[in-house]
């Protein structure tokens, strides 16, 4: 199924049905009297979150939708029935704007949750409302109150408990991997990864946390170099973010700059997100040309306060303990089993 994390909807509510102008005509009753019922009220648009889903996909190809108008009231006095809601379903941890004003309308960050973002028109009420001693025959009845509309902008922000950052072919998707039963594309040119996803990782004692991979992020991005900023929101939600960072290329590339780099585009896209905890992982120590850096790399490292951890994805060397520090910092404080 294509990932799609960014939709717009038309969306409105239904209009209120009218109410009835209606007098009661039936043998041998004289003087029957208004009987005009009153309408429907029109159906409210409500957006519900669903742990089933993982796409606004189906959204794209729905992009104009509407709640069922009430129906308006009848003779006899009978009401007219209430317009069917527009309930629409989308993947937890959409947040939901509008188009117009950007203006934040709703965060459906739990399985389940609801929020009514339109209300549908009130129905009109009928003659027989309308009654009194000194007006037994009413000619008129209200019309039912006009629907909403909107132009709203869904973004989906992944649910993760961690998530890994990095330049294209860092090791992400084959971190994930390892340690999950996610499996991306894995290959030996940059970019494989060109969609976020997620993978969800069973620790000790029967604990589990959530990893989101996203595609690499490179020098320029913020101004669209490489996939640009785009998937960069699905870090947001993330309580700890894993920079990997390859040092195999060197002394072709200076993966010290190339860490300051990233770290850059993070405070040009949000502040927030580049104030995050990070754990520096240096990736495939399997190879010949990594292990001879990283004793350099690593004091350089240590010299800013930042402990590293060298991991091989391939052989799992080190694996273990990143997992270990990563649910000390998720659970730290927390009573452990």
């Amino acid at each position: 199924m294509k990932f799609i994390d960014e939709v717009t909807l038309f969306t409105g509510s239904g209009h209120g049905g009218a109410g009835c102008i209606a007098f009661r005509h039936e043998k041998f009753i004289e003087f029957g009297g208004p009987s005009g019922g009153d309408g429907g009220k029109g159906g409210d648009v409500i957006f519900v979150a669903a742990s089933g889903l993982s796409t606004l996909l189906e959204l794209r190809h729905r992009p104009h939708q509407k709640a069922e108008k009430g129906h308006n009231g009848m003779g006899k006095n009978r009401h007219g029935a209430g317009g069917e809601d527009l309930v629409i379903k989308v993947p937890v941890g959409t947040v939901i704007k509008d188009a117009e004003t950007d203006e934040q309308l709703a965060d459906l960050t739990e399985n389940g949750q609801r929020v009514v973002l339109l209300k549908g028109g009130r129905g009109g009420q009928g003659n027989a409302r309308f009654a009194t001693s000194t007006n037994k025959a009413p000619k008129f009845a209200q019309p039912g109150e006009e629907s909403e509309e909107r132009n709203l902008r869904l973004e989906l922000k992944l649910m993760a408990d961690v998530g890994l950052l990095g330049l294209p072919n860092a090791g992400k998707s084959s971190l994930i991997s390892k340690i999950s039963a996610a499996r991306p594309k894995i290959a030996d040119y940059p970019f494989t990864t060109m969609v976020p996803s997620l993978g969800v990782v069973a620790y000790k004692n029967y604990r589990s946390f959530v990893v989101a991979d996203i595609p690499g992020i490179i020098e320029g991005a913020h101004a669209g170099a490489g996939l640009g900023h785009r998937f960069l929101k699905h870090l947001e939600r993330s309580g700890i973010l894993l920079h990997l960072v390859d040092i195999s290329w060197m002394p072709d590339r200076d993966p010290l700059e190339e860490y300051r780099a990233v770290c850059r585009e993070l405070a040009l896209f949000s502040p927030e997100l580049a104030a995050k905890e990070q754990v520096v992982v240096i990736t495939k120590t399997d190879l010949p040309q990594t292990r001879e850096q990283l004793a350099g790399i690593r004091a350089w490292f240590e010299d800013q306060g930042i402990k590293v951890f060298p991991i091989s994805s391939a052989t799992g060397e080190g694996v273990e303990a990143l997992l270990d520090e990563i649910a000390r910092r998720l659970w730290a404080g927390r009573d452990k089993d």
